[in-house]
């Protein structure tokens, strides 16, 4: 039970960092360069689409198979490296849960009537809404996701660590 708790553990806590390190490198600075009504409509867009139940089971496998691997492991070793993988882990999730969700649905909620009937705004309209939703959110947001991706990354080395 302890070495299929521990592969899983280092599996989903791998695709996640990885998930969260996308973001950070790729999918951020991407959209860094649009113009304010573009950012925030692709923002939104894409965090209607990241809760889905494949991410829903990567999200909770962080958590539960680490947990699962640390009250199963018998080796004195490994367990301090499991335990700081845990805390890693659940300190990511408070970021996410505390930090970027609701940013996220402040975001959802600062939604221009136009985004919301599917049609496209005229130029210039709501672009002030667009511009001050994305200044209340770009940079807060960022920050918190930098902090959850390094936690992210140093459990996923602690459970690689672990599992050696």
């Amino acid at each position: 039970m302890a070495s299929l708790s521990l592969a899983l553990a280092v599996i989903t806590t791998g695709l996640y960092a990885g998930f969260l390190l996308m973001f950070l490198i790729a999918i951020m600075p991407g959209l860094a360069v649009l113009p304010d009504g573009d950012f925030t409509a692709a923002m939104r867009r894409l965090n209607e689409k990241v809760p889905g139940p494949v991410f829903l089971v990567v999200f909770l496998g962080v958590i539960v198979f680490p947990a699962v691997a640390l009250f199963a492991e018998k080796d004195v070793w490994g367990r301090p490296y499991l335990a700081a993988a845990l805390v890693c882990a659940i300190g990511s999730h408070l970021v996410t849960i505390a930090g970027n969700i609701p940013l996220n649905k402040a975001l959802a909620a600062a939604e221009s009537p136009s985004e919301e009937s599917g049609t496209t705004a005229r130029e210039g309209e709501g672009e002030g809404g667009d511009s001050a939703a994305r200044t209340a959110f770009e940079a807060r947001w960022n920050i918190l996701h930098q902090a959850r991706t390094a936690l992210s990354l140093a459990a996923f080395v602690l459970l690689t660590v672990a599992a050696n």
